[in-house]
């Protein structure tokens, strides 16, 4: 399965690393939405949206890359890391997905260092993550995400 992830992660690298683990297990291309160059996403079997949690959402630019990039019906899954909680996580990606009438496969998240605000006077939260069972289990969704999804998005 010939994936895309379009990602934003800054700060401590946390969504990034869980996506170095998700892209061992198959042919993978990481795309950092911030590098402002086009991409054609239709070649791919699937497409992924990833980010931290930024204000209890994905970061807003991911958003807009979906909005300008995702072809229509592509299926998609979105990855995210957070310190406290995901809030409403993937909901602006996802709801640019449903318009464009692709389906969701589903979705991963895990604990990821955070020293936003006021978590930094107290050295951070979710100090040590993600840690290696965090990337196990990111590695374990998109291997059982690759068997849902065959070429051609067909089950």
């Amino acid at each position: 399965m010939k994936t895309a992830i379009c990602y934003y992660s800054r700060h401590h690298g946390n969504t990034r690393k869980v996506l170095e683990a998700m892209a061992l297990e198959g042919e993978t291309d990481l795309i950092d939405v911030t590098a402002r160059r086009a991409v054609w996403l239709e070649d791919y079997d699937c497409v992924g949206f990833a980010s931290g949690i930024y204000g209890f959402t994905f970061h807003k630019s991911v958003a807009d890359f979906a909005r300008q990039y995702l072809p229509q019906g592509k299926p998609v899954f979105f990855v995210y890391t957070y310190g406290g909680t995901k809030g409403s996580g993937p909901k602006a990606v996802a709801e640019v997905a449903q318009a464009k009438g692709c389906p969701v496969l589903g979705e991963f998240g895990c604990k990821g260092y955070d020293t936003f605000g006021p978590f930094k006077l107290i050295g951070g939260i979710s100090k040590g993550h993600p840690d290696s069972q965090d990337l196990n289990d990111a590695r374990r969704f998109f291997r059982e995400l690759q068997e849902t999804c065959h070429p051609g998005g067909q089950k």
